[in-house]
């Protein structure tokens, strides 16, 4: 069962919290991960390249030349493919990129996720995170007191839009609630910065 120290916004530790096996101190599935990062970013793919096709193409309805005795190879039409101005052969044409994975699975590779932020020393729980006014400086002093001066995923375990819209201009600072969180996220950030109500309710969730 790991043991996490929690701090304060000023970076002091004030207690400790142990943490679930199942949820903190799972076993690190890099294939699942792999899939579920891989259905993440597929998801997020819109699918509205297009290119036209020869078909589709204005012009060309002429045949350039007379089929034999021009020294030309024979050509039915401007628009061919091979041709400048053509049609494109073969090209991207509207379609959905996304493609699901069943629940445990997604569950196990958020578990893997969790486990190895906190294998890698890289999550950090602190007792509350709130401010009182709409302030991105106390969210900016909260974030180096804590060590995370790069990209950093802040877990919260209520929607509170003081905090939220207080992080929100903070360059590669993202913030989720629980329930939203994902693969992709969690292994993106240099720092998982969890409130530690918001710890509780994970194992609640994702055990």
């Amino acid at each position: 069962m790991p043991n996490m120290k929690v701090m304060d916004m000023a970076g002091k530790e004030v207690g400790e919290i142990s943490l679930s096996d199942a949820v903190f101190g799972a076993e690190v599935n890099s294939a699942v991960l792999h899939i579920a990062v891989k259905s993440y970013l597929a998801n997020q793919r819109q699918g509205t390249q297009s290119t036209k096709t020869r078909s589709e193409v204005s012009g060309g309805g002429k045949k350039p030349w007379k089929q034999k005795g021009t020294g030309h190879a024979r050509q039915g039409s401007t628009r061919s493919p091979q041709w400048t101005h053509g049609g494109i052969a073969l090209g991207p044409k509207p379609r959905s990129y996304r493609f699901e994975i069943n629940k445990k699975v997604k569950r196990i590779a958020l578990q893997s996720a969790f486990s190895s932020k906190v294998a890698d020393g890289d999550m950090i729980v602190v007792d509350s995170i709130a401010t009182a006014e709409y302030k991105t400086k106390t969210m900016v002093n909260m974030l180096k007191a804590l060590g995370s001066e790069k990209k950093a995923l802040v877990v919260l375990a209520e929607n509170d839009a003081m905090t939220v819209k207080s992080m929100a201009n903070i360059p590669g600072v993202k913030t989720a609630l629980v329930n939203t969180l994902n693969v992709y996220d969690v292994l993106n950030c240099d720092k998982f910065i969890v409130a530690k109500a918001a710890a509780e309710k994970m194992e609640e969730v994702y055990a």
